[in-house]
């Protein structure tokens, strides 16, 4: 789909499918890169930009471009100041005084390798960032190959992960450099940070904006009429299109698209995804034929601390 009815940006889905090339679903990050080549692979393309989907920042993009060719990087990896505690469960890294990569370690345990891999505060200094305590720098899943780097890496190997991979074996003979990122990152790839992440945007000083007009979010325009709230209270909470929502009480929630919630219902500290479409007339006979609940939140009904999936 497109951004917009005015620029070219669009987004292309490229889920994953057994071929004649490769019978196997995607192995890993670099796996799914590695099966896509042909997409990239075309004319007056020179750089790749690969984002992972499960993390919420907002990064100019052109800022790491400019970085990647100025410093003559065939690989750069944004990267971004973490404290120790940290450590264990991401990909850190160690640059050099040129922001040159020249170690890497995914989710070290060894108290002496995280040692090893600290920085002095004039690492962060240089640039501009404030270390606040913060002595590492973890990678942020988000990389910026040379085109035909890309494709001679890919060939060379079949390992499927490029965090765990690919990133800590071409460091040993490639420009890998580190673009150093410092605001908002959260990685939500684990159902609790993906709950308080969601949570977060909803609460009176949120960490992410998500009302910068000089950063807009584009999404898939779904055309959904605005939500119906009759005799509601409703306190911190986000509430999506084409809602139906009577006689509740919400507080500190997000509620996804096209939710019917019922009378006398208590929402608290919960996510509901929403659905991805509306039960007809006939839906809902076949409901009761078959003895199943209608989709949406029913009447009385009281729930705290949860996520409710969609379409449930």
């Amino acid at each position: 789909y497109k951004f917009d009815n005015f620029s070219r940006g669009f987004i292309e889905i490229l889920a994953a499918t057994q071929t004649i090339d490769s019978m196997n679903w995607y192995q890993g990050t670099a796996d799914a890169v590695r099966q896509n080549l042909r997409f990239f692979n075309q004319p007056n393309i020179d750089f790749v930009l690969i984002l992972s989907g499960d993390q919420l920042y907002r990064m100019n993009y052109q800022e790491v471009i400019k970085m990647h060719i100025a410093s003559g990087a065939e690989v750069t990896v944004s990267a971004i100041p973490v404290e120790r505690k940290d450590a264990y469960h991401l990909g850190i890294l160690k640059v050099d005084e040129q922001g040159r990569i020249i170690d890497f370690f995914e989710k070290p345990k060894d108290e002496k390798v995280i040692d090893s891999l600290s920085l002095a505060a004039s690492a962060f200094d240089r640039r501009g960032i404030s270390a606040k305590g913060r002595t590492l720098l973890a990678s942020m899943g988000i990389y910026i190959f040379n085109l035909e780097v890309l494709n001679d890496v890919l060939k060379e190997t079949n390992k499927s992960d490029f965090g765990k991979d690919i990133i800590p074996e071409i460091i040993k003979k490639r420009r890998v450099f580190a673009y150093f990122f410092d605001g908002y990152w959260e990685d939500i790839g684990t159902i609790k940070s993906f709950y308080e992440a969601n949570l977060n945007l909803a609460s009176v000083t949120p960490n992410f904006d998500l009302f910068d007009e000089k950063a807009p979010i584009y999404t898939n325009p779904l055309s959904l009429p605005g939500s119906v709230i009759n005799n509601c209270k409703i306190t911190q909470s986000i509430v999506a299109d084409g809602c139906i929502i009577n006689d509740a009480e919400i507080q500190n929630s997000v509620i996804g698209i096209r939710s019917i919630i019922g009378k006398n219902t208590a929402i608290q500290n919960s996510i509901i995804m929403g659905a991805d479409y509306y039960e007809s007339e006939s839906n809902i006979r076949m409901n009761r034929f078959k003895k199943v609940p209608d989709i949406g939140i029913g009447n009385n009904s009281r729930i705290t601390g949860a996520i409710i999936d969609k379409n449930v």
